[in-house]
């Protein structure tokens, strides 16, 4: 089909192939009612192909916790954060012989400078708490990152267990890309880290923690390395940022509320602010720039898999509709990203079957979840918009 006339756009969700006359930046696919994010690329005879998944929009059927997987750590029992794999998006794993990012040049030109991420998504192979989907995950956030934040790919670092020893997410690669983040950060950056995989708490012998305990995310090798525990990660990428920069951090890992030790939390049921500073009276905060952590849920509670957006694999619940967010409401506020996260959560839980509650509550398993922003500073969340 000429592509002088119009391009061809096939649905990733379905298959379903349609004719565009004109270029836009999301279709809508008319027999699965699917959001397709279009990146296109011509070839020499001008058809158009789009290697991309679509984002269903349908209601959300049921909901599957995998809170059974526990992990007993100095006495305490915490089900490990599920972030799985999605294949709901616009984004699939390039094939060898196509670069997405080739495909589109115009990301390049439109790229502003000053831009840097770290994707972490851990899979614990061959471990009995093994996550079945972060790399679907991973390549998500990143090509979110590329497609609509136009983060060029080479300042995107992404650690997984599929890459090169010096990529894989143990405990000193992370550490190492943690550093590298805010390494020389200046004036106008906009710095994104990203978590995908388990989470733990800790009890807090310093006296820095409202609740009493240390949050922690746990890398590929925590348990011959040990942990990343918050105290460390406000040390490597909070206090660094200098005036004018600005991270966001996205995590979806259980207890991961205040993973940062950011100062403030925000409340949305009293819509402001509540100080989260540490009562041992100890800084937290910035050298001058802002940081900003959206979290899969609150401090004492774990976060969960579900297979509600599709039928064949499992899904960070917070990471997909994240995205799925973003995707579908543009020019969102910050208030409005994190209301509209928590109603499709609170909605996939609502649509869990009437025995799988019961279950739940016979085996008096907590299966909640309430994502959570917080920051280094206060500031309107109602009015200031959401940009990475």
């Amino acid at each position: 089909m000429s592509g002088n006339r119009g391009i061809v756009i096939q649905c990733g969700y379905c298959r379903l192939e349609h004719f565009a006359v004109k270029r836009t930046d999301i279709f809508c696919c008319s027999r699965c009612r699917s959001l397709i994010p279009i990146q296109t690329h011509e070839e020499q005879n001008r058809t158009t192909i789009v290697y991309n998944r679509s984002v269903k929009t349908s209601p959300l059927p049921k909901i599957k916790s995998s809170s059974e997987n526990q992990l007993s750590n100095n006495g305490s029992l915490a089900r490990f954060s599920g972030s799985s794999g999605v294949k709901y998006l616009a984004f699939e794993r390039p094939k060898a012989s196509f670069s997405m990012f080739n495909a589109c040049p115009r990301v390049l030109s439109e790229a502003r400078l000053g831009k840097r991420a770290l994707i972490c998504g851990v899979s614990y192979k061959k471990q009995k708490y093994k996550l079945k989907g972060t790399l679907t995950d991973v390549y998500n956030i990143k090509h979110l990152l590329m497609y609509k934040y136009h983060f060029p790919e080479h300042v995107i670092r992404v650690l997984t267990e599929e890459d090169d020893l010096d990529r894989i997410p143990t405990k000193a690669n992370m550490e190492a890309g943690l550093r590298w983040l805010v390494e020389g950060c200046r004036p106008g950056d906009s710095l994104v880290f990203y978590f995908s995989g388990h989470g733990l708490r800790q009890p807090d012998f310093d006296d820095d923690e409202i609740d009493g305990f240390d949050e922690t995310l746990c890398p590929v090798d925590f348990k011959t390395k040990g942990m990343i525990f918050d105290n460390d990660l406000n040390d490597m990428i909070v206090k660094p940022l200098i005036k004018g920069v600005i991270l966001h951090a996205i995590i979806d890992a259980c207890h991961s509320g205040t993973i940062l030790d950011l100062e403030y939390l925000y409340s949305l049921k009293e819509k402001k602010w509540l100080d989260n500073r540490p009562p041992s009276g100890a800084k937290k905060c910035t050298s001058g720039g802002r940081a900003v952590c959206f979290s899969a849920c609150r401090d004492d509670e774990m976060a969960t898999d579900s297979n509600a957006f599709t039928k064949k694999a499992m899904s960070g619940v917070m990471t997909h509709c994240f995205i799925q967010t973003i995707l579908t409401k543009p020019k969102l506020t910050y208030a409005e990203l994190l209301s509209s996260v928590r109603d499709i959560i609170l909605e996939t839980f609502a649509s869990r079957c009437l025995s799988s509650k019961l279950i739940d509550k016979l085996l008096n398993r907590r299966i909640s979840q309430e994502p959570q922003l917080s920051s280094s500073e206060v500031f309107d969340i109602e009015n200031t918009k959401f940009m990475l």
